[in-house]
């Protein structure tokens, strides 16, 4: 595999950043409802203090959002996601200039407004454009990098029996479909995200990952959004607390799978597992 293969590095504000070699990012939310309170930040100081472990821990991007997704949640005001965010992205960008930075949003508001003021480097969308009509218009005008993750539903719904032809070959379809959209708008830099946990039985997300090669053949960087879910501590009879030892097992799986980056909690433990598979693949 070339060095910096067209498909697999991003332009992140002028940084290029190689993903034909694993990297790690960093989950900080700006909420109070997130289904792991270990990334609950409840303000600017704490949300530092978060960031700064993460980075001397190995992180190589942190993303920011300030709703939560946890299955049943109710989304919040396009005017309180700002209010949340705002001065998280403030104190990160003063103290952490260097670092790249992500925002979990899916509304192309948000997006224009954290670009413009903190220049933000990378969208992630757990709707992958299909909760808001402006967002693929709105990151083809910045050219700024794009997660598009799959989710059934919405965060209020996506749990209610959620059912497929086939998991693996109905999301390969889902982002030909929505990659194919991007590329006519000239958007470049794209991650694909199968979505763990978003719409998804126990036995759905297990096929995922069994299958998580199979979306290889889109040719795009692969990430996986995984650490302490639902599947792992439901799987395991423990809680989110509990799951670190199996979200490790699960990163092993995915990274041999081919996944570029791991969304990630635990920075450190993340950052370790990267190791041991460069070591031995």
């Amino acid at each position: 595999m070339p060095l910096f293969s067209k498909n697999l590095s991003l332009n992140l504000g002028g940084l290029i950043m190689d993903l034909s070699t694993p990297h790690v990012m960093g989950i900080i939310n700006a909420t109070h409802d997130s289904f792991y309170d270990g990334s609950r930040v409840p303000g600017p100081e704490e949300a530092v203090e978060k960031a700064r472990e993460m980075i001397e821990q190995g992180a190589d991007i942190l993303d920011v959002g300030a709703v939560s997704s946890k299955p049943g949640s109710e989304e919040i005001s396009e005017t309180d996601e700002l209010r949340r965010l705002s001065p998280i992205l403030e104190a990160l960008r003063e103290n952490f200039p260097e670092i790249p930075i992500s925002v979990d949003t899916w509304r192309s508001g948000v997006v224009l407004s954290v670009k413009e003021r903190f220049g933000v480097h990378m969208i992630n969308d757990i709707s992958a454009g299909t909760l808001d009509p402006k967002m693929f218009s709105t990151i083809a005008k910045l050219g700024i990098p794009y997660v598009i993750m799959h989710m059934q539903g919405t965060p209020l719904t996506m749990q209610n029996e959620p059912a497929y032809e086939n998991v693996v070959d109905d999301l390969l379809q889902f982002f030909a479909e929505r990659v194919y959209k991007l590329r006519k708008l000239g958007v470049n830099d794209i991650i694909i995200d199968p979505g763990f946990g978003f719409g998804k039985t126990l036995e759905q997300n297990y096929k995922l990952l069994s299958k998580f090669d199979s979306f290889r053949i889109l040719e795009l960087p692969l990430m996986a959004g995984i650490s302490r879910k639902s599947m792992i501590y439901k799987l395991l009879e423990s809680e989110p607390d509990q799951a670190l030892n199996g979200t490790t097992a699960a990163h092993m799986a995915v990274l041999l799978k081919g996944a570029s980056l791991l969304r990630v909690h635990d920075v450190a433990a993340a950052r370790e597992t990267v190791k041991i598979f460069q070591q031995i693949y």
